[in-house]
């Protein structure tokens, strides 16, 4: 099977867990601006990674999709946030008017606050594991991945790059993407693993390196992408003036680094053998992509 067909069938199952999930709802206004947020298409790569990484571990696939559901969740929230006009300013997000264009900023601001609760609720659930232990882990965990120390502090460090007066250097790049992008990338990596109460040290060093090679690969494109494939705004860092792996490391040599972080990730499943395949063509996919 081609791997963009193994994608497409790893993002239907999370798309009908999360239609199951908002069966269960109203039909309000709230309720409608959240579905359009998470259920508004997307490739599905950190739901991809909890998949494949509870795969590993033998993880049931009611258990998984239903951590997928909640990880996409999160990202959803943090999407509909980014793109408000105090934060990244967008009026399109995967071809489509962002939400706070559809409805307004109040109903945005509230979509991503209840998807973000939404996440934390479906991991609390007794159906995600019957081990209240695990479920504190996934939730613990997550914490982490997407507050103060993560996702939430690489937003609030690329808003500072903004106004700074001096583009940031390499090692300050690298940190502020590791927390806004490679977090939340590494807690779905390790989320299989946890599930199966095991040590996650492989899934997160093959996580981290992925997560690096996708921002390197997404700064690459907002250089040689098409708009209308990617469905956004391109080159606004660009035209910012911010730093990024391109404007540091040059085209050529981000393309290096990305090729070099994805060796490194796949050299990381050795211990998987052919199981780790799909991951493997993960890594080669996140390069490759052209949105």
């Amino acid at each position: 099977m081609m791997f963009r067909d193994v994608l497409k069938g790893h993002a239907a199952r999370v798309e009908t867990c999360l239609g199951d999930l908002f069966d269960d709802m109203g039909k309000d206004a709230l309720t409608k601006s959240m579905r359009y947020g998470v259920l508004s298409g997307g490739k599905r790569l950190r739901a991809f990674l909890v998949l494949e990484g509870a795969g590993l571990y033998g993880i049931r696939p009611q258990q998984a999709d239903r951590v997928a559901a909640a990880v996409e969740c999160i990202h959803a929230y943090s999407l509909i946030h980014d793109d408000l006009p105090a934060m990244d300013d967008d009026d399109l997000r995967r071809g489509k008017p962002t939400v706070h264009k559809k409805w307004d900023e109040a109903t945005a601001i509230l979509a991503g606050d209840a998807l973000q609760t939404m996440g934390f609720q479906i991991l609390a659930s007794t159906k995600t594991s019957a081990d209240a232990n695990i479920r504190l882990r996934l939730i613990a965990s997550l914490t982490d991945a997407v507050g103060a120390k993560g996702m939430v502090l690489g937003q609030m460090q690329d808003i500072a790059a903004e106004t700074a007066k001096r583009p940031l250097n390499l090692n300050q790049i690298t940190e502020l993407q590791a927390n806004k992008t490679g977090a939340l990338f590494t807690w779905a990596a390790e989320a299989g693993p946890v599930l199966g109460n095991t040590n996650t040290s492989t899934m997160r060093d093959y996580a981290q390196a992925v997560g690096m090679a996708f921002q390197i690969a997404d700064d690459i494109l907002d250089i040689e992408g098409d708009a209308a494939k990617a469905g956004k705004r391109l080159q606004k860092d660009k035209d910012a003036g911010k730093a990024t792996f391109v404007s540091l490391l040059g085209l050529d040599g981000a393309k290096a680094k990305a090729a070099e972080l994805v060796e490194q990730a796949c050299d990381g499943l050795e211990i998987f053998g052919g199981t780790g395949d799909n991951l493997r063509q993960l890594a080669r996919f996140i390069i490759d992509r052209d949105m």
